[in-house]
């Protein structure tokens, strides 16, 4: 791994757990995800939160709660306003953190499917639970997708705002989900990301007064140290599995740059790139799907997505020029994911984003409703509409996964690797320490909790262990002691 030099460096500071990591560009990646829930073909109607209560009632019987973790080191609960939220395991990276957010699809998609099958024995023989991996509802409500990753403690959160930021706003052109709206202020009624109306100020620590692109608040689930973890709200919710990957490699190696310039005790220069108003800045993104509308920096000057794009992209190679080998580790395929990033800013550029069909998903969905108009050129709004709710729905929808199917969508990994993810945490962080724990519990009467930084036995004796460094799965005195009495 490439060291990076702090002159803050002492000797005390290498008995904190991950010390090895604290000047490297290792990361911890994670994708916490929530779903929309709808139910069809009842005889009246079904309260969504009925059926989220429904879904987690073989969780709630195994675990005694509607939060609990898994075997595979993920986290499963209901979040507030009864949202199904799925949280993976820590993944060192972007491709093991793509496994454990498909196998999330997987547990959501059983337990819907039981709840299902639960309502038909009633009176609702017809009844079709609807899962949306989306971030708007129908009623206009909006839900998240958020991102994190484990950041040096060197990095200030000025730096988040400034140098962070105009990318996140941006990579929107591919990474976006793509919506239709009847919003009359956006311009044929489709913008490329689903969050974009939804965000008010760049970061803040406050959820509920706004919602910010990343949450401050403080919370790394490391050693706090040297670590903070950066809570990335910005981001839409990913069918395509090839954008899922990308949003997080990209977004990783942006890191790494910030990373690089403060530890070595300076900005970097993503600095000039600092926008004059975000908010105002995401929203003409979105709208804009040839990537030339003009954004105001905080300098006076003005400059579209794809030219803020394309300084990222620039710096970023310059910076895999000088560390490519110290890549491989975490990004193996670092050349494939600046390959994709600059194939889809030609594309927006010249006009070609039909070309991002294959692994965009705003660009996958425009094209199908774009061809069925042609045929249909009447197609009311509500079935364009349907058809949006449609490829997000994960239980009953049928349109992306006819395209994948079909060769249309790319798909990143076999069946067999996501199966495997289901039931199996990443083995190279501490993921695999609590996964082993949930396991060994759940074959017993005991009863037990964890988090993700501390496994505890409550019954019939208590017996905890931390788990602070995330990069480790190696057992400690603590954790074997916690395994024994649970035996």
């Amino acid at each position: 791994m490439p060291q990076l030099r702090d002159s803050r460096d002492t000797g005390a500071r290498r008995e904190h757990a991950g010390m090895e990591h604290a000047r490297d560009f290792a990361r911890i990646f994670g994708i916490e995800t929530e779903y929309g829930v709808a139910v069809t073909g009842t005889a009246k109607p079904v309260d969504p939160g009925q059926v989220a209560m429904t879904m987690f009632r073989p969780v709630v019987s195994r675990s005694r709660s509607t939060n609990t973790y898994l075997v595979n080191g993920s986290r499963l609960y209901l979040d507030v306003g009864s949202h199904p939220e799925y949280a993976t395991a820590e993944a060192v990276r972007p491709m093991d953190a793509l496994a454990q957010d498909l196998a999330g699809e997987h547990v959501m998609r059983r337990l819907a499917l039981e709840a299902q099958q639960r309502l038909r024995e009633g009176r609702d023989g017809n009844a079709r639970i609807h899962l949306f991996k989306n971030n708007v509802d129908s009623a206009g409500h909006s839900f998240g997708c958020h991102e994190n990753y484990l950041l040096r403690r060197q990095v200030p959160l000025s730096a988040i705002e400034h140098e962070l930021v105009p990318f996140l706003v941006t990579r929107q052109l591919f990474t976006g989900a793509g919506r239709f709206t009847a919003d009359p202020a956006i311009p044929d009624g489709f913008e490329i990301s689903q969050r974009a109306e939804f965000l008010d100020d760049a970061v803040s620590s406050s959820t509920t007064r706004s919602r910010p692109m990343v949450n401050t608040r403080d919370e790394p689930h490391a050693d706090s140290d040297l670590f903070r973890r950066l809570h990335v709200i910005v981001g839409d919710s990913n069918r395509s599995q090839t954008a899922t990957w990308m949003k997080m490699a990209t977004t990783h190696l942006v890191l790494c740059v910030i990373e690089e310039a403060w530890l070595n005790g300076g900005v970097s220069d993503f600095a000039a790139m600092t926008l004059a108003d975000p908010g105002q800045a995401i929203r003409d993104v979105s709208r804009d799907r040839t990537g030339t509308a003009r954004i105001a920096l905080a300098d006076g000057t003005t400059v579209d997505a794809l030219g803020i794009q394309r300084r990222y992209y620039d710096i970023v190679a310059a910076f895999i020029d000088r560390h490519a080998d110290d890549m491989d580790g975490i990004l193996p395929d670092h050349d494939r994911v600046m390959t994709l990033w600059i194939e889809a800013l030609d594309a927006v550029e010249a006009g070609r984003w039909t070309d991002l069909a294959p692994w965009v998903d705003w660009a996958a969905k425009l094209r199908l409703i774009e061809a069925m108009r042609r045929r249909e050129p009447t197609m009311a709004d509500d079935r364009i509409r349907q058809i949006d709710l449609d490829y997000h729905d994960i239980v009953n929808g049928t349109v992306f996964d006819r395209l994948q199917t079909g060769g249309l969508m790319r798909t990143m990994l076999a069946d067999a690797r996501i199966a495997e993810a289901v039931n199996t945490p990443p083995a190279d962080t501490r993921a695999a320490l609590r996964g082993r724990f949930v396991r060994a519990a759940l074959a017993t009467d005991a009863r037990w909790t964890c988090d993700w930084t501390h496994v505890t036995l409550t019954d019939p004796v208590r017996v905890e262990a931390e788990l602070l460094d995330p990069f480790d799965p190696t057992p400690t005195d603590a954790y074997a002691a916690v395994l024994g009495a649970l035996r």
